[in-house]
């Protein structure tokens, strides 16, 4: 059968619509284990599971392992749930091709297969494309994130306005276990219907709208030095709540996409956005920044960003602390 969508998969098992064989891959996580969650927790009765599911692990089992529990019968059960997690650790999964073949139809098998997919070129890959409810589950570009904050949470009936959900997705990153978690948080003390605002990803997420990381990179990519210096200076006081690590893991890659940006300028591209992968509302940032730093001055900038990074692990440092850390390089990037 053709590769099938988690929504859709999600909505035939609640109507308890089931297949023999279900292989889910592919580099984002969340809807591998929300599928793989869902079968654990619905297809059996609580009373059923003891005799009739099977929780099996790549690194532990072999294929014949795997067909041999799927080919057993239920137990006073229509079904048994036969789940094997973490198999891409599993050697010889092509082994499992006559069972995908011809499966157990009382057997509810699921492959959880992270971080890739097989070989396309092997008949085991087409095999299970074919026989098998397949779901590839791609993980998402930076700018597609706050279409899917909004569609996550319009699904629960609320709502969030647009540059709340950018300032959500800037700050929680494109994980969507992550963002999914905080989306959770934030709809715990509120009723449908309602419509978050910036005001509630800054109290609730924990993003202040003032001092950080991207208030910061906008500060310097303006050379906004009074600003820049206000922000790295509190950030600075509150290591806690600001570590170095997450700073300049983010400034790799704001200062990346200026560099970018630069060259598909100089190319004569236009579709920034796209081609950068970002959202379009940020893009005059980048464009800013582009004219107010050299391709060469961006260049050593990564330097001392990759320098602060071996620093703040203790390479060539005795003494100097995070924040410390933090100070010094906003002075190197603005001067």
């Amino acid at each position: 059968m053709p590769q099938v969508t988690a929504e859709a998969v999600l909505k035939d098992l609640k109507n308890r619509q089931f297949h023999p064989v279900y292989f889910l891959c592919g580099e984002e996580p969340f809807y591998i284990d929300q599928i793989s969650s869902f079968i654990e927790s619905s297809i059996l009765e609580e009373s059923e599971r003891d005799f009739n599911q099977s929780v099996l692990y790549g690194l532990e089992v072999s294929a014949s392992d795997v067909v041999a529990v799927a080919k057993r019968f239920p137990m006073m059960s229509e079904y048994q749930v036969v789940l094997v997690k973490e198999a891409q650790l599993m050697k010889g999964m092509e082994a499992l091709e006559p069972y995908i073949l011809k499966p157990q139809p009382s057997t509810v098998l699921v492959i959880c297969y992270k971080g890739k997919e097989p070989d396309k070129r092997k008949t085991f890959s087409k095999i299970l494309e074919k026989e098998a409810v397949y779901v590839k589950s791609d993980r998402l570009k930076d700018d597609k994130i706050p279409e899917w904050i909004g569609r996550f949470l319009f699904k629960r009936g609320f709502k969030i306005q647009p540059k709340a959900a950018i300032m959500m997705a800037e700050f929680v990153g494109n994980e969507l276990e992550k963002v999914a978690n905080e989306a959770e948080k934030l709809m715990v003390n509120f009723q449908t219907g309602y419509e978050f605002t910036e005001k509630d990803i800054e109290r609730i997420v924990g993003v202040s709208r003032e001092y950080n990381v991207f208030e910061l990179q906008k500060a310097l990519g303006k050379k906004d030095i009074f600003t820049a210096n206000k922000i790295a200076f509190f950030m600075a006081g509150n290591p806690k709540n600001h570590p170095i690590q997450a700073i300049l893991g983010s400034f790799i890659g704001y200062f990346s996409k200026v560099l970018h940006y630069q060259w598909l300028r100089s190319k004569g591209n236009t579709d920034f956005a796209k081609s950068m992968g970002v959202n379009p509302y940020f893009i005059r940032d980048y464009e800013i920044a582009a004219n107010n730093y050299s391709p060469a001055k961006i260049i050593r900038i990564i330097h001392h960003l990759r320098d602060n990074d071996m620093r703040s692990k203790g390479v060539n440092n005795e003494s100097a602390s995070g924040g410390d850390l933090l100070k010094e390089l906003v002075f190197k990037i603005l001067h």
